[in-house]
C-alpha cells in the first residue's frame, strides 16, 4: 500500500491514528479475515512512525479483538463473529437472538413525542402524533444495530424508557398494551452510515450498513409501528427463506447511492425476480451488489 504518513498537526496520538486506519481496513475487508497484517517494518515505512508507535497500535487492535497474535507469527485480521437474522419473521431481534441463547442488550437513547417527521411512519400509522424511540442493540458489549421506531402516541402513552432497557419492545406490546405484532412488510437497503449512527455502532462515517425498515400490524390488523433498523454489515447476516414468505421482503437500492456516480459501470435495470428459491437468490445477489458498490465509493 502507498505510504500515508500520520497527521502530526492533530491532537490524536500517532498510535491511535495508525490503529484507526488498520481497523477500517480490517472492517472493510481490505485486509481479509485470517490474512496477516503487513510487517512492523512495512507499517513503519507506510505511516512514517517509530516501532513503538506501530506496536502500540497493534496492541490496541489486539485488545479490541480486531487482530489475533501468536508468539513468533505476524498478527492476522480476526475472523468476525456473524449473527444471523431471519428477516421474514415479524418477531424482533430480541426474540430471535434469545431463541439462539444470545443475550441482546438494549440501550435506550431517546423516547419522545414528535409531530410528523417521517412521512413513511405517518402514512403507515395514519397519525402525526407519534412517539419516536431510538435504541442501540448489542451482544457481548459490541453494538450490532441502531433502531429508530415510531409508535402511535395515543396507544402507547404509558410507555416508559426504563421498561425497554435490555427488553423486547414487541414482548412489552403484548404484555402491557394488548397488542400482538402479527404481520407486516419489510424491505432491505444497503446504505452509508451517517455520523451519529456510525458513532453509536463503532464504525467509520460512510461505512456500509444494512437497513431493514417496514411497518407492523397487530392481531386486529391495526397499524402498530414503523421502524428503521441499521445493522453492521460485518456482523449481521440477513437470512431469506426460499418460500412464500419471501414475498414479504423487498431489497431496494438506496436513492442516495443510485444518484451518486460510482467507480464502476451503472447497475443494470432490475426486473421482477422469479419465485421461490430463484427469487431468494436474486434478492441476496442484489443486496450483495449494493454493499460492494457502497464499499467501492468509500
Amino acid at each position: 500500500m502507498a505510504a500515508m504518513p500520520v497527521d502530526r498537526s492533530v491532537p490524536r496520538p500517532l498510535h491511535t491514528q495508525v490503529a484507526g486506519v488498520l481497523r477500517a481496513e480490517i472492517r472493510d475487508r481490505s485486509i481479509p479475515p485470517g490474512d496477516a497484517l503487513p510487517s512492523e517494518a512495512a507499517l513503519r515505512e507506510r505511516f512514517g512512525v517509530s516501532r513503538s508507535v506501530v506496536r502500540q497500535a497493534l496492541a490496541t487492535l489486539e485488545e479490541e479483538g480486531a487482530v489475533r497474535r501468536t508468539r513468533g507469527r505476524a498478527p492476522v485480521a480476526a475472523v468476525p463473529t456473524e449473527h444471523h437474522r431471519l428477516v421474514q419473521r415479524v418477531t424482533g431481534l430480541f426474540d430471535q437472538f434469545s431463541a439462539e441463547g444470545l443475550d441482546l442488550a438494549t440501550a435506550v437513547l431517546a423516547l419522545e413525542p414528535v409531530r410528523a417527521g417521517n412521512p413513511s411512519a405517518v402514512h403507515h400509522l395514519g397519525s402525526v402524533e407519534l412517539l419516536r424511540l431510538e435504541r442501540v442493540r448489542s451482544v457481548d458489549g459490541e453494538a450490532l444495530s441502531y433502531v429508530r421506531t415510531w409508535l402511535p402516541a395515543d396507544r402507547f402513552a404509558d410507555l416508559d424508557a426504563a421498561m425497554l432497557r435490555d427488553a423486547s419492545l414487541h414482548r412489552l406490546m403484548e404484555t402491557r398494551f394488548d397488542a400482538v405484532p402479527s404481520s407486516g412488510r419489510r424491505q432491505i437497503r444497503a446504505v452509508p452510515a451517517d455520523a451519529r449512527i456510525a458513532r453509536e455502532l463503532g464504525v467509520s462515517d460512510g461505512a456500509p450498513l444494512l437497513l431493514l425498515e417496514g411497518g407492523t400490524f397487530d392481531q386486529n390488523g391495526l397499524p402498530l409501528e414503523w421502524f428503521e433498523s441499521w445493522h453492521r454489515s460485518d456482523r449481521v447476516v440477513f437470512d431469506i427463506e426460499a418460500d412464500g414468505a419471501a414475498d414479504q421482503v423487498r431489497i431496494t437500492p438506496d436513492p442516495s447511492l443510485t444518484e451518486r456516480p460510482g467507480p464502476g459501470p451503472a447497475a443494470p435495470a432490475r426486473s421482477a425476480p422469479p419465485a421461490g428459491l430463484d427469487r431468494a437468490v436474486a434478492l441476496a445477489g442484489e443486496l450483495h451488489a449494493e454493499l460492494e458498490r457502497l464499499r467501492g465509493q468509500g
